[in-house]
């Protein structure tokens, strides 16, 4: 057993039961409901199809406060499945592309390789484009479907390791059918793996996919006979009644997005009531429950079009809607817009499962949900509320590493690139460092004495792997890959910010997320159908254990072990 599994297996056993204390999470052994011995299905009885959802910025805490406003999909999973109460990410880098990649392939990002939504390359001259998105690929090449445009090229060539979906087609005869949708293509694409056969995105307003996966007529026909531009003119209004709301509304230090005001109701019109749709119009849309809802019958397309769970194999559908993400980072995850698409997701996730019961057979296919990161609330609103939320400025940051250097007399800037929590140095520089100890604790000491900074950890740091116990290095060794992540991990104290947005794929955030506190860590688990077990477990869990929890369900072994099948959720499935 690999030194990460190792650890792995410690945090979940003993560091996060301290984290869930401290963070009020109840984490009982005496309230782990009673565990049942996993029988392994029959070759012969399998489900039919296996669903994946991720909901983009999921935070546990979202069901435990809202699961009483909700009445579809949402408290169903919560009141038929098995629900993990204290899952948690083990690693720092909580991001979209990280998230889905453990999901998808029940790896860590030391083991998947996808430490980031984008990273620099370190051949790379050019600091701009330097960075790589998760999923680029200089091999491929998009494809628009409807008419729409389509630029770069991108694939799962930098995932390291297969996919569940992958490899339960692999093994299973080459059968099974893998369809993947989401609005950003770092989701779909890791859903999905190397080898899918359906891959969508939107970009640019246009319905997307790769020449890897090549282009599917049944989603070019209902791209054009369901364009988004139909939308145009809607109006996301309050669902609930306005006494269902728990927090002050708008949001203190909330953004908005261009052509909204801060408070309900929001229009999609674009920026100033444009004639048509335009680019604030696709921002606007993704900022809002009906991208939920086009998701979600787009996915029922699938399955009616594709006949997915009625082959001779267990066919494969991910969901990841993306727009709760959106929302939170633009409304916080203290606001009535958070609140409201749940409860619109909620009803779109009814719809969905009550499709798949009547096409595929309630039983016949297994379905979970998780979220890929969690996300802390806006500083402002934290401030107002008089938490400490430092801001760390990265000006100063990058002064006092360049000023920390002076005497080792190396190129200056000295600094080639930081991104996240991620500083890497211009070629040559870190070696130096490696051959001084003494300047690099200088440079620690520097980093050290900026305000906000909590720990800071050099990549020799993070490689060694020897720790035992939670805590923030920990977290980020599990982050870290050589090659690919910075030569200096920088980490800001809790509900902390940097004060400037290095992320070349995101936008401008009011909340944001991506650091080894609980409240980006946590996230639900939530499970029901096929074999499994309906209860509440508060024995430690990761998203990590859900492909492996898919594996012993199909029969199938995947190629890396840092998740578990989370056995005590799984029952006999020999009778129909």
């Amino acid at each position: 057993m690999n030194f990460r599994v190792k650890w792995v297996r410690r945090f979940m056993h003993s560091g996060l039961l301290a984290v869930s204390l401290l963070a009020g999470t109840p984490f009982a052994h005496g309230q782990v409901a009673a565990p049942v011995s996993a029988a392994t299905p029959a070759a012969e009885r399998r489900p039919k199809l296996v669903v994946m959802i991720v909901v983009d910025q999921m935070r546990a805490d979202y069901v435990e406060k809202f699961r009483g406003q909700w009445s579809g999909g949402l408290k169903r999973l919560v009141d038929e499945g098995a629900w993990f109460r204290a899952a948690a990410y083990p690693y720092a880098a909580t991001e979209t592309c990280v998230g889905h990649s453990t999901i998808s392939t029940g790896a860590l990002p030391a083991s998947h390789g996808m430490v980031a939504n984008a990273w620099w390359d370190r051949e790379s001259k050019d600091k701009e484009k330097g960075m790589v998105t998760c999923t680029s690929d200089p091999n491929a090449k998009n494809i628009a479907y409807a008419g729409g445009t389509a630029k770069g090229g991108d694939s799962a060539w930098r995932m390291l390791v297969p996919s569940f979906a992958e490899e339960l087609k692999f093994q299973t005869g080459g059968g099974t059918r893998i369809v993947t949708f989401s609005l950003k293509a770092r989701a779909a694409i890791t859903m999905g793996g190397h080898k899918a056969d359906a891959v969508t995105w939107l970009e640019n307003g246009a319905w997307t996919t790769s020449s890897v996966y090549g282009s599917m007529p049944f989603v070019d026909d209902y791209a054009r006979a369901h364009p988004v531009a139909q939308d145009y003119g809607k109006t996301w209004a309050l669902s609930l009644p306005e006494s269902k709301y728990m927090y002050p509304h708008p949001t203190v230090g909330a953004e908005t997005v261009e052509g909204w005001g801060p408070a309900f109701p929001h229009s999609l019109r674009g920026k100033d009531g444009a004639s048509a749709p335009d680019s604030a119009f696709y921002r606007q849309w993704t900022t809002s429950p009906f991208a939920d809802t086009y998701l979600t019958n787009l996915a029922e397309h699938a399955v009616d079009t594709l006949g997915l769970g009625k082959g001779g194999a267990t066919d494969y559908l991910g969901v990841s809607y993306s727009s709760p993400d959106y929302v939170g980072h633009t409304f916080g995850p203290r606001s009535w817009e958070i609140q409201d698409v749940l409860a619109r997701l909620d009803k779109d996730l009814g719809e969905l499962l009550t499709h798949l019961d009547h096409k595929v057979g309630r039983g016949n296919y297994v379905v979970a949900l998780t979220g890929d990161h969690g996300v802390s609330p806006i500083v402002e609103d934290l401030q107002q509320a008089g938490i400490g939320a430092p801001v760390i400025s990265i000006p100063a940051l990058q002064e006092r590493i360049e000023k920390a250097l002076e005497p080792l007399h190396v190129v200056s800037p000295a600094i080639a690139k930081m991104t996240g929590n991620d500083v890497y140095f211009a070629s040559g520089v870190y070696g130096e460092l490696q051959k001084n100890p003494a300047a690099m604790q200088a440079v620690k000491d520097a980093v050290m004495s900026v305000k906000g900074v909590a720990a800071v950890y050099s990549a020799d740091d993070l490689k060694d792997g020897q720790r035992s116990l939670f805590n923030p290095r920990n977290a980020a060794e599990l982050s870290y890959y050589p090659g690919r992540s910075g030569d200096l991990y920088v980490l800001q104290q809790p509900f902390g910010e940097f004060d400037g947005d290095n992320d070349p794929v995101g936008s401008k955030k009011g909340a944001s997320h991506g650091t080894p506190y609980y409240y980006d860590q946590r996230v639900p688990i939530l499970m029901m159908g096929f074999g499994v077990k309906h209860g509440e477990y508060f024995d430690p869990a990761t998203p990590a254990d859900i492909a492996p929890t898919f594996a012993a369900l199909t029969g199938i072994t995947l190629s890396t072990r840092d998740g578990r099948a989370l056995s005590e959720a799984l029952t006999g499935v020999g009778s129909k």
